[in-house]
C-alpha cells in the first residue's frame, strides 16, 4: 500500500534529473516565501489592518513591489510543482488533471501579482477612506485569486479521489479538507482574514506536497 496521495511510479530516471528536484526545491519554497513575505509586511506597513484590507492590498502603494514580487514567486512555485507532478506521477486517478491544475493555480498567482488592487479603505496612506469602484486591472487581479484557489481545489479533489482509491487515509482526509477550505464561500463582515487564512491552508499544501514528492522521488 502506497502512502501518500501523490507517491510516484517515476518514468525512467525521472526521479534522478537534478531539474527535478530542483522544481521540487521551488515548489517547497513557494509557502515560506509567501508567509514571511505576507506577515512581515502586514506587521510592518504603516496602516495595513488584515480586518480591513485583504492582503492583496499590500500590492498597493510605494512600496507594493514587495508583495507584487511575492505573489510572483508563489506562483511560479505552483508551476514549478505542477511540473514536477507531470513528471513523477504517470498513472492513476489525477495523472494527468492535477498538473493541469496546479498550473493554473500557479499561472493565476502570478497574474494577480502582475495585476494589483486599488487603494481603499485608507491604505495606502492617502487613499479614499471606503472602498472604491474597482479598476480593470482590480478585475484581474480578483478573477485570477478566485481562478487560482478554485484551481487548487480542484487539484485536491482530484488527488481525493487518488488517495481513496489506493486506501491512504491520511492523503484522504488532508486532501479533502483543504478542497472544502478552499471552496468555502467569503463571510462578507471577516472576507480579508478568511481570504488570509485560505492563502495559507493553500500554500501550506503546496510546500508539504512539494516535500513529499521530493523525499518519495
Amino acid at each position: 500500500m502506497t502512502t501518500a496521495a501523490t507517491t510516484p511510479r517515476s518514468r525512467p530516471d525521472a526521479a534522478a534529473r537534478p531539474r527535478t528536484r530542483a522544481l521540487l526545491a521551488a515548489a517547497a519554497l513557494a509557502g515560506p516565501v509567501f508567509f514571511a513575505s505576507s506577515v512581515c509586511q502586514a506587521l510592518t506597513r504603516p496602516g495595513f489592518d488584515i480586518r480591513i484590507h485583504p492582503l492583496s492590498q499590500l500590492a498597493t502603494g510605494d512600496l507594493g513591489w514587495i508583495q507584487q514580487l511575492t505573489f510572483v514567486l508563489a506562483g511560479l512555485g505552483g508551476l514549478a510543482l505542477a511540473l514536477a507532478h507531470r513528471r513523477l506521477v504517470v498513472d492513476g486517478a489525477g495523472a494527468r488533471l492535477a498538473p493541469i491544475l496546479l498550473g493554473v493555480f500557479g499561472a493565476g498567482f502570478v497574474l494577480a501579482g502582475l495585476f494589483t488592487m486599488d487603494p481603499q479603505h485608507g491604505f495606502p496612506a492617502g487613499a479614499p477612506a471606503g472602498a472604491v469602484e474597482m479598476s480593470w486591472h482590480a478585475i484581474v487581479h480578483t478573477a485570477a485569486a478566485a481562478a487560482s484557489f478554485l484551481a487548487l481545489a480542484g487539484a485536491c479533489t482530484a488527488l481525493l479521489v487518488r488517495s481513496i482509491r489506493r486506501r491512504q487515509v491520511g492523503a484522504s482526509i488532508g486532501n479533502g479538507l483543504v478542497a472544502l477550505a478552499l471552496l468555502a464561500p467569503t463571510s462578507p463582515s471577516g472576507a480579508s482574514i478568511q481570504i488570509a487564512v485560505t492563502g495559507l491552508i493553500a500554500f501550506t499544501w503546496i510546500t508539504v506536497t512539494a516535500l513529499r514528492l521530493r523525499r518519495r522521488a
